[in-house]
């Protein structure tokens, strides 16, 4: 990225909000996507990199430049995020929290929505093709995908932090440890072990690997036949387009199934009963294929947000579908979570799951 003009860069030093403003303003995405790696979440990466910039503003007179104005603001982010990881506990996808449910026994409760992990909006955010560096390890679009992300969640902070500086951004040990302010030693060492922790996470294949070998068209047809046995409540249907392992969840409820017979009895019994009208729109997060699912609503006489899946897929088949839910978690006995669609939307979680998703927040 080329750096800011001299004149740019003096006058921001000078205490020009406008000029800091345009210095930065290339970098915000880019910083964004950074703190997510970090943090697992949209709603904290974004107040991390407002605290993180507000740090650089503050912090500028006293830039000297030895470094790149980059690497300087990348510093600043990370440590943001070390701070925030510090002061609040993991993040978790079900899948990691709890052990797979019988479906004969209801979906449970909600746990607290700040415990898991949060679908990330590529699309607006964007999010580049290929390798940051040349020596980076993973793909831009890899390191969003929520396997990674949920995988760098299970590492200590600094390996964490450590792991994303140098095998997605492709920072050199110096420019990590630099970042870190630690030593050359620390830094490989750290990477030793968050490389051991997460290739024992992660799956033998990337999303972006398998969606290159599918193809734009094969993929499609995967999506719009997921959409259309889901909207004629095709329980045969849907199970069949799963790995046999599959896994469902639907974040903020822990609870969740694996394999195809506890699926069915999920699906028969909760969203294809046929006690709910639906409508869906293929979407996108994460980097992989997604569908936003509506359900209508007497009361407004029109189709509103209910669930972002994200899919995953394994080969030719779906190996987990992720739903993340945009409505009212409020405390209530475990047996009414079963009619979950009928509940409260919850504005934020609207704006967290569809909004900011380019979606819209009802469908006539």
């Amino acid at each position: 990225m080329t750096p800011p003009a001299p004149e740019l860069l003096e006058a921001a030093r000078g205490g020009d909000e406008d000029a800091f403003r345009r210095i930065v303003e290339p970098h915000r995405r880019e910083l964004q996507a950074h703190a997510y790696r970090m943090l697992g979440s949209v709603h904290d990466s974004e107040d991390a990199i407002q605290d993180a910039l507000l740090r650089a503003w503050r912090g500028l007179p006293r830039f000297d430049g030895r470094s790149s104005l980059r690497a300087w603001l990348y510093k600043i982010a990370t440590n943001t995020c070390l701070d925030v990881i510090g002061r609040r506990q993991r993040r978790w996808l079900p899948i990691d929290h709890v052990a797979a449910a019988d479906p004969h026994d209801g979906v449970g409760r909600p746990l607290v929505e700040s415990v898991w992990i949060e679908p990330y909006p590529d699309v607006m955010f964007g999010l580049a093709d290929g390798y940051a560096a040349p020596e980076a390890r993973y793909e831009l679009r890899e390191s969003v995908e929520l396997a990674f992300i949920a995988a760098l969640q299970h590492l200590p902070a600094t390996q964490r932090a450590v792991l994303i500086l140098r095998e997605v951004l492709g920072f050199s040990a110096q420019e990590a440890a630099d970042t870190l302010e630690t030593t050359v030693a620390s830094v490989n060492s750290a990477l030793q072990r968050a490389r051991k922790t997460i290739d024992e996470r992660l799956p033998d294949r990337s999303q972006q690997e398998t969606l290159r070998a599918l193809g734009d068209e094969r993929l499609r047809e995967i999506v719009e036949g997921y959409m259309d046995a889901m909207q004629r409540g095709d329980v045969e249907a849907v199970v069949a387009m799963l790995a046999k392992d599959a896994a469902w969840s639907m974040p903020p409820l822990a609870t969740w199934f694996q394999g195809h017979d506890p699926i069915a009895v999920f699906l028969a019994n909760g969203p294809l009963s046929g006690a709910w009208r639906w409508r869906r729109l293929a979407a996108s997060a994460n980097g992989q294929p997604a569908v936003a699912a509506y359900t209508w609503r007497d009361d407004e006489q029109c189709f509103r947000p209910f669930a972002l899946d994200v899919l995953s897929i394994r080969g030719d088949r779906i190996e987990q579908v992720t739903a993340f839910i945009a409505r009212s978690d409020e405390p209530r006995p475990h047996e009414e979570f079963a009619s979950y669609p009928d509940h409260a939307l919850d504005d934020a979680k609207v704006v967290a799951v569809f909004e900011r998703f380019g979606l819209p927040d009802r469908l006539d």
